[in-house]
């Protein structure tokens, strides 16, 4: 119990309180609300009307057409959330301590690397960690950071660096680009190429919110070409080969996207570049000081491992200093 200004003794607000408020300040609509926490719509307007006397402040502005935070509203939501988030972290952290590898496991993976490594990670969870309740969620990085900083996402394997603060990233390994071009391309099946024929070629990209795409546009900077080389975009790797399989233009690849995509057609040839060849580096994201920040470093060690026999350059030194066998 709590006493206000006035001395009159005022109840404590429960969770189930602080969740209805939470989900009204999001949803800014009670049926949506109740929906995304399951709850009643009747129990859940009485929750926050329950609150509201608890904190003896107006939360929120009931009109016939649209809901409405108060300005109280507005500053307690923020405070709501955090409370939210700590007492999470309070539940991970006792289910790490009571039986690691348990329970669920949310993992963000960006569409460019999903299908080429989640054979690998999904066959170590189920060999290696089977009472991991793994769930995976293919989102673009943008959406993958929210999801990770607002607590709905646990874990997430993407390209870095994210510059992003509060999020720590756990290398796992470099790989390097191809350039993926049509049969009668002069560079088609070469090795060696230089990065300064990148400045010449018609490249197609990927669409506006792939990080791949921003990785080719770096790569061409670093080419020196001065121009966007954007006149066909796809929303994913396998659009945009078949659109090289046509004679549209050329492409850049990740290595362990190569297999899968150039094997549906026979109208490819694929370049290596000189070295030192341009790469991308993938590693797992997690929040800093997460409750399971050891489970996922000893995750990271085992995959590692795993990912060794795809044609990427594991990296040795992790700042960590798990060893693979320590999984």
């Amino acid at each position: 119990m709590t006493v206000g200004n006035a001395g009159k003794r005022r109840p404590l607000p429960s969770l189930s309180q602080l969740r209805a408020f939470a989900a009204v300040a999001e949803h800014l609509h009670f049926r949506d609300a109740a929906a995304a926490i399951g709850m009643s719509q009747p129990a859940l307007s009485g929750a926050v009307s329950a609150l509201e006397d608890s904190l003896g402040v107006t939360l929120v502005e009931r009109t016939t057409r649209r809901v409405l935070l108060s300005p109280a509203g507005e500053r307690l939501a923020v405070r709501t959330r955090a409370v939210l988030a700590e007492v999470g972290a309070l539940m991970e952290e006792a289910e790490a301590v009571r039986a690691p590898f348990t329970g669920a496991l949310r993992l963000g993976v960006i569409p460019t690397v999903a299908p080429y490594l989640l054979p690998t990670v999904l066959r170590l969870v189920h060999d290696r960690y089977p009472a991991l309740d793994l769930q995976v969620h293919e989102e673009q990085t943008a959406s993958l950071l929210d999801g990770l900083a607002a607590g709905r996402l646990d874990l997430l394997l993407l390209a870095v660096p994210v510059g992003m603060p509060g999020v720590t990233e756990i290398p796992l390994f470099d790989e390097d680009f191809v350039l993926v071009t049509p049969l009668d391309h002069p560079l088609g099946g070469r090795a060696g190429i230089p990065r300064e024929a990148l400045k010449e070629l018609n490249l197609l990209l990927l669409d506006e919110g792939h990080c791949l795409r921003d990785q080719a546009l770096e790569i061409c900077r670093e080419a020196g070409r001065e121009d966007a080389p954007v006149t066909t975009t796809a929303a994913g790797l396998s659009t945009l080969v078949q659109l090289v399989a046509g004679g549209l233009g050329c492409t850049l690849l990740p290595r362990t996207a190569l297999k899968v995509e150039t094997s549906r057609s026979n109208q490819l040839l694929t370049g290596s570049f000189a070295h030192p060849a341009p790469s991308r580096r993938i590693a797992l994201a997690i929040r800093t000081g997460a409750p399971r920040a050891a489970e996922y470093r000893q995750l990271a060690a085992a995959l590692r491992s795993a990912l060794r026999v795809l044609p990427v350059r594991v990296i040795e030194d992790d700042p960590y200093g798990q060893s693979p066998d320590a999984a």
